[in-house]
């Protein structure tokens, strides 16, 4: 899943990509690069990051979307927890509403999704943007993350949505501290209750700086390697910035890993 931020205050890669034919071109390069989704957002969700005003949001993603829709035989994802953007994008063209709230903030969002039958990439969070890393605590950050799925499959399948149009996503960076990131990243396969696909977006995150000491946009490498090793436990989906360098880790790593497993 590549990241297609129209935002002017995205922690990597903010104000890059807010005119429209820029963010279109980027796509279009993530497209040519081998991602296999485009995740397309005009709220940035950074930690103590504002929230948009709904007008602004759809100001900013709509063009995108509807240029994309035409462009593009991806599949689209609006990465929004406001009901409206998600269904004029998918109105538009969407297939996917990729939701930080897990379809919670917004009470209208479940309806939505159900009616417009979206994909739906429903995330773990701990508080909101503004408050989340004041000061996470968790027992178990592995348990209460997958007791929240379990708890969340509930809620959404007796709205409508069909338990196939769920993914899990369990919000790294997300009310966690690095300790806590770190936790749910070698522990994935203990976070897909009732068998539904697993995302994970690690992409230059502020925890990479706890292993490798580097500043955001020096993160790539740490990335990469993050990328393998989930690779290595199974996940289903990665969302990333660098979409051609990660296609080709994987690439790598799969042809080593299968290889090897030829000879066993």
């Amino acid at each position: 899943m590549g990241i297609v931020n129209v935002t002017p205050d995205s922690f990597s890669d903010g104000g890059q990509f807010l005119d429209v034919d820029a963010a279109v071109k980027h796509a279009l390069q993530l497209a040519a690069d081998g991602a296999d989704i485009l995740d397309i957002g005009g709220e940035s969700t950074r930690p103590g990051a504002l929230p948009v005003p709904l007008d602004e949001e759809l100001r900013r993603v709509m063009p995108v979307i509807e240029r994309l829709a035409r462009e593009t035989p991806l599949p689209l994802s609006i990465d929004t927890y406001k009901a409206r953007v998600a269904a004029e994008a998918l109105q538009a063209g969407a297939h996917i509403v990729n939701d930080i709230s897990g379809l919670q903030f917004d009470p209208a969002m479940p309806q939505v999704c159900r009616d417009l039958e979206a994909g739906v990439v429903c995330m773990h969070i701990q508080g909101t943007p503004q408050t989340m890393q004041l000061a996470p605590r968790y027992d178990n950050v592995v348990q209460e993350v997958r007791d929240y799925f379990r708890a969340r499959y509930c809620t959404l399948v007796a709205a409508g949505i069909r338990p196939e149009q769920l993914v899990w996503d369990p919000g790294i960076g997300f009310g966690k501290t690095a300790e806590h990131n770190l936790e749910l990243l070698s522990h994935t396969a203990e976070l897909r209750p009732f068998d539904r696909p697993l995302l994970i977006g690690h992409s230059r995150k502020r925890f990479l700086k706890r292993i490798v000491g580097r500043e955001v946009d020096e993160r790539l490498f740490a990335t990469l390697g993050v990328s393998v090793a989930l690779a290595a436990q199974g996940v289903d989906l990665l969302r990333v910035h660098d979409v051609a360098a990660t296609r080709d880790a994987l690439i790598a790593f799969e042809t080593v890993f299968h290889r090897d497993a030829r000879r066993m």
